[in-house]
């Protein structure tokens, strides 16, 4: 009976909201396992925001965000190309490609990106620097039962993962919102201001699961 309380409390508390504030996810070495699920109970996007601060010295290609759907595997993927060196939009499994980024390894990196289904824009942000504004997919919405994966990229519904597209890095302060940022908002995430929190997901109160050798641990912060 202990037991069983103890498992229930466990379960509860993972279960729960966390707030990341000041910490980030360590993802130490390249495997075909390894990620964090971000948990959502929202199944339809007409349109989507994601920011996230990542900081690697991979040299290959490597996924940032992963969002599935039993209809599309790459629904809303951000992935790095590294033999042409360019951050790669995918949405309902269509990509557009952004070359000549200034994506730096050793560094840290604030990467938004928005879509919007009536107009079928995508848009990139690299450390408050937009990119143009491409044509991708309009029409349709993302729907279906959702997952959302950091550190591996999404090949099927929550698998079919590539141990040579997983991410080895940092990665820290995860927002998604159901509508575009304004320039403003985005400007505000990049430098850690007032900003309007995710309302899909968001850092402060976010709920979350570790799958295989992922740290959470102190953000890392250069020193001057």
């Amino acid at each position: 009976m202990l037991f069983l309380l103890a498992l229930l409390v466990l379960t509860g508390c993972a279960a729960s909201p966390q707030d990341l504030s000041g910490k980030m996810f360590t993802f130490p070495q390249e495997t075909n396992t390894a990620c964090v699920k971000l948990n959502t109970s929202q199944q339809t996007f007409s349109a989507v925001t994601v920011c996230h601060r990542s900081f690697t010295d991979l040299k290959r290609d490597h996924a940032l965000f992963s969002l599935a759907t039993p209809a599309s595997a790459n629904d809303y993927l951000i992935f790095w190309d590294d033999t042409n060196k360019e951050m790669e939009p995918h949405i309902k499994d269509r990509k557009t490609e952004y070359g000549r980024q200034d994506y730096k390894p050793n560094a840290w990196h604030s990467i938004c990106s928005t879509w919007d289904s009536d107009s079928g824009l995508v848009q990139l942000w690299i450390d408050g620097q937009p990119s143009i504004r491409k044509f991708i997919s309009s029409g349709s919405s993302i729907r279906g039962s959702t997952i959302i994966i950091l550190g591996q990229e999404q090949d099927s519904h929550g698998g079919g993962f590539n141990a040579k597209q997983s991410f080895v890095g940092m990665m820290s302060d995860v927002h998604m919102w159901d509508y575009v940022l304004s320039p403003c908002e985005i400007h505000n995430y990049v430098d850690e201001q007032n900003f309007t929190p995710g309302n899909v997901l968001n850092w402060s109160a976010l709920n979350f699961q570790i799958i295989g050798r992922v740290l959470l641990e102190e953000k890392v912060m250069t020193c001057h």
